[in-house]
């Protein structure tokens, strides 16, 4: 019975988050019957869409034991540049290879220092965050790059589709599948789950502990490039603050959906239900009129109940895993008892 209830306890701590989505859709339907309709719903998808390309591979990486805080301003100067080489060159397969290469770029700096070079990654992203902002102002002026200085052809990929579906919901859907593909049936996926549960344990298995976060963090600066290039595209200009507050949104997303912020553990399944959850928040927000500076406190609030469900997991889990070792110990001895009382009996027999 204890065992069955320590079992619920740790379903239950895997899997509140889905739970919690669900009486979050409840309650707004409640007090708006007009957000549980088809169109809320797709708008919704819309809205999450540049913030699930980045928190994806942010996810992997944290179960790596890592994390990159500077996602928010590479996809801010990404973004400024690639519209910048588009107004020079009227080129937008240039501007968009230009903003990815910069995101590579970023990407890979922040993994070399952290990797090979062993810096604390919170302090070098943080450092970035600040440097990447900086470098957007001063490309841009502080100005934003407006519609009549950007191609047609850009300012039409914010609406593009491929038959129903917009193209954004599409790139979403591909790096959900790319991102669970890696991460459940790629050996890259098992050497991100032992890095992040035991460095040395890994680094005695033969993986490159360094290899792998490298490659994460250089995965997390395209993806932001990525997600800031189709912002510009969303609203057809390029500011230098595109991309501002990214970075806690996607955290946000990613501890709500389970993944441990200390590495080992975490789903591509849960982030995506962090996501929806993130997504419903703000969308039933506005839906009740709530002032972006409202939106902004409850998004910063749940930041801090999503660290607060991640140390609770963490401790629920690990005593399941305990209460689990306890348990198979007492059986074992048990057995062992019985095997001597056994054969006792059969040698004075």
């Amino acid at each position: 019975m204890k065992q069955s209830v320590g079992e619920f306890k740790t379903l239950m701590a895997r899997n509140g988050i889905f739970m919690a989505l669900v009486l979050l859709i409840i309650f707004f339907s409640l007090l708006n019957p007009r957000f549980l309709s088809m169109g809320n719903a797709m708008n919704v998808m819309l809205q999450i869409a540049e913030l699930g390309i980045i928190a994806l591979p942010l996810a992997m990486l944290l179960i790596s034991g890592a994390v990159d805080l500077s996602v928010g301003s590479i996809a801010s100067a990404a973004a400024v540049n690639a519209a910048l080489t588009m107004s020079a060159t009227d080129s937008i397969v240039l501007g968009i290879a230009v903003g990815l290469i910069f995101g590579a770029f970023a990407g890979m700096l922040n993994g070399f220092l952290v990797a090979y070079l062993g810096l604390n990654p919170i302090v070098v992203t943080l450092g970035f965050l600040s440097v990447w902002g900086g470098y957007a102002m001063l490309m841009t002026n502080g100005r934003t790059v407006t519609r009549s200085e950007l191609p047609d052809g850009f300012r039409e990929l914010g609406t593009a589709a491929i038959g129903p579906v917009p193209m954004r919901l599409v790139m979403l859907v591909a790096a959900i599948a790319l991102a669970w593909y890696v991460l459940n049936r790629h050996r890259i996926g098992r050497e991100v789950y032992a890095v992040g549960g035991s460095q040395r344990a890994a680094f005695l298995m033969g993986i490159s502990v360094a290899r792998i976060r490298f490659g994460l963090f250089a995965a997390c600066g395209v993806s932001s490039a990525l997600a800031g290039i189709m912002l510009a595209a969303k609203v057809q200009s390029a500011s230098p603050a595109i991309g501002l507050n990214l970075e806690m949104s996607a955290l946000t997303v990613v501890l709500l959906g389970g993944v441990a912020f200390a590495g080992g553990s975490g789903r591509i399944g849960g982030v995506i239900a962090g996501l929806l959850f993130f997504g419903v928040l703000r969308n039933g927000l506005v839906f009740l009129q709530a002032s972006p500076f409202l939106q902004t406190i409850i998004v910063g609030l749940t930041l801090v109940v999503a660290v607060g469900l991640d140390e609770s997991i963490q401790k629920i889990v690990k005593k399941s895993w305990e209460n689990r070792g306890r348990a198979a110990l007492a059986e074992q001895s048990r057995d062992d008892e019985d095997i001597k009382f056994q054969t006792g009996s059969a040698v004075r027999s």
